[in-house]
């Protein structure tokens, strides 16, 4: 089954560069999303984080 899948993406010309491309967006997102994460409002997240006890 793998040898089908591997003979058509060896068929597609330029196909290399897509592992690459996700890889670098996987980990631009993961980067962003934990910069977001430690310079949140320490504040707001307080008060998000009493919402479901009110």
């Amino acid at each position: 089954m793998l040898k089908f899948i591997k003979h058509n993406l060896e068929t597609i010309a330029g196909v290399e560069i897509f592992p690459i491309i996700s890889l670098l967006i996987f980990f631009t997102f993961f980067v962003a999303m934990g910069v977001w994460v430690f310079t949140y409002d320490k504040k707001t997240l307080e008060e998000r984080s009493d919402l479901p006890l009110k």
